[in-house]
């Protein structure tokens, strides 16, 4: 299981950035192979295209986390009245099976429990 903890901490920050530049890039195409032609409007390139793309993102999308406040996840509400009403041990043992699957709390947990530090 290192070896996804690894690839969460080390390997998803930079795919996420290729993501975005990739994502510009075919914006850009796509506007500078369409609107230029049909409503007459100048050709961008990547920075305005990544502009463009932020500017959207804020006006229709939004950078919240919806998931949070249980607005795409229905279970969320359950699962925390769950919890809040789980005794000290019935956590413990829920967080030691989770740990068994892979799953940590936090980016690298794994690592630093593995040398021994904090």
């Amino acid at each position: 299981m290192k070896s996804i903890s690894r690839f969460k901490c080390y390997y998803f920050p930079p795919l996420i950035l290729l993501g975005i530049a990739v994502f510009s890039y075919v914006t850009m195409l796509l506007w500078n192979a369409l609107l230029p032609e049909l409503l007459h409007l100048p050709m961008i390139n990547f920075w305005q295209a990544l502009g463009l793309m932020i500017l959207l993102r804020l006006l229709f999308g939004g950078f919240g986390h919806h998931g949070r406040h249980g607005h795409h996840r229905p279970w969320g509400n359950q699962f925390r009245n769950k919890w809040e009403t789980m005794t000290p041990e019935e956590r413990e043992e829920f967080m030691k099976s989770r740990q068994s699957f892979g799953y940590h709390r936090g980016c690298c947990s794994s690592d630093s429990k593995d040398q021994g530090t904090n």
